[in-house]
């Protein structure tokens, strides 16, 4: 067989279909990957830019050009749009849609009725413009985002550099030239499109797995009602934290923070209220605090704070941060927001500073409660002895508490 241009374009329209269906069926509808969105919603504008162009030479030929142009463009505008999502930023829309209208209607003017390269000079430069931003995107992406950034780097940067050749050599020596149909024209771009398209593809596999593994570790991490750390998920954070070398040499803090009364919220205002004002203890805790800092929902009403390279008496004024920030908030409720009471607890050295500073702290939060509510009271070097001893009083690990993901609070400390 052959391999004349229509043999490749039907050869190029199989295997971006397989994959269409492939990374529709699995990425898309089973794993809900917003990028792979984007992926499918680029190669069906491909898969159906080339079909169009088999009717050149027809008489559809003087709409289909035009709107083959116009689909290719929207195709590299959705792989830049995807690669925009991986960095969590939103695709500007009029960026999306201006360049494909533009070309259309600039093919519609370039007598798409004889000349097959109809308005080549847009199609070409978007293709190149869309393709060489979509390889910045991917670069600029951070390390930890899918360690498929340098083939995603490498085949989009490749990508665009043959772009970009061709683009300059059709303006240079236009699309019949010797230069332009030896190195440039249908027959070399749909095979290499054809490599890269494998490529990316099975990148593309690896990216959808890694964003869903991400969600289900993101799920299986954070409380579903606040949106911050559970409980399982600060105590992982937190021992991986203090566990750094730098940590162990620098002060590093606690803090337990119980809300007052909170039981009297769902009793008299409904489980619905006792679910805002869980949310807005956990906003308040979150503007406290540094990017370096950790908070979690503990369990029930408690919420538990890390502050990496912070004294206890730094912990005083993140609690006293919290306290009146929580308090702005009032006018948002037509009910008495509840108070907190807070221990804070400096980690100690040794094998089980972590469970150490929560049971001080914990013993502290009790004093807290006992003395009054509505306050904060560091531990002292007798709670980390109590703490360290079997016969330490119950701590927040050993009392029984609800679950991070409902709002069926323990009874309130005395």
């Amino acid at each position: 067989m052959r391999l004349d241009v229509v043999t490749l374009q039907v050869a190029f329209g199989l295997i971006a279909l397989t994959l269409l269906v492939l990374f529709y069926g699995v990425s898309v509808r089973q794993q809900q990957s917003t990028y792979s969105k984007w992926w499918c919603a680029a190669i069906a504008c491909f898969l159906t830019g080339t079909a169009l162009y088999l009717l050149d030479g027809t008489h559809h030929q003087v709409w289909a050009n035009p709107t083959g142009n116009a689909l290719l463009v929207a195709g590299a505008a959705c792989v830049w749009g995807g690669a925009r999502v991986l960095r969590a930023l939103p695709p500007r829309r009029w960026l999306i849609l201006a360049p494909p209208i533009i070309t259309i209607l600039a093919s519609a003017l370039d007598s798409p009725s004889t000349n097959t390269w109809s308005a080549g000079g847009f199609l070409l430069g978007f293709m190149t413009f869309y393709i060489a931003l979509a390889s910045v995107e991917t670069w600029r992406l951070k390390p930890d985002i899918t360690t498929t950034q340098r083939p995603l780097g490498v085949a989009s940067g490749l990508l665009g550099l043959y772009y970009f050749g061709r683009w300059i050599t059709f303006l240079v020596a236009g699309p019949d030239s010797y230069a332009f149909t030896t190195y440039f024209g249908t027959v070399p771009t749909t095979m290499f499109t054809i490599v890269l398209l494998l490529i990316v593809s099975f990148t593309m596999a690896t990216l959808s797995t890694e964003q869903a593994l991400r969600d289900l570790r993101a799920q299986a991490s954070h409380d579903d009602l606040t949106r911050i750390l559970n409980r399982r998920g600060f105590l992982d954070l937190a021992t991986a934290e203090i566990r750094r070398p730098h940590s162990r040499d620098t002060p590093c803090t606690l803090i337990l923070a119980d809300m007052d009364h909170f039981k009297q919220i769902n009793d008299t205002y409904g489980h619905p209220a006792g679910d805002a004002v869980l949310q807005a203890a956990a906003a308040a805790c979150t503007r406290a605090i540094r990017s370096t800092d950790l908070v979690g929902r503990y369990g029930g009403e408690e919420f538990i704070l890390l502050l990496p390279g912070a004294t206890p008496d730094t912990g005083e004024l993140v609690s006293g941060q919290i306290s009146r920030t929580l308090r702005s908030m009032q006018p948002a409720f037509d009910f008495p927001l509840p108070t907190i009471s807070y221990g804070i607890a400096a980690l100690p050295p040794g094998p089980d500073r972590l469970q150490t500073a929560i049971a001080a702290a914990d013993t502290a939060l009790y004093e807290a409660k006992t003395a009054g509510r509505d306050r904060a009271l560091q531990a002292h070097p007798a709670h980390h002895e109590r703490a360290r001893s079997p016969q330490r009083p119950q701590s927040l690990d050993d009392r029984s508490t609800t679950g991070p993901h409902t709002n069926t609070p323990s009874p309130d400390q005395p």
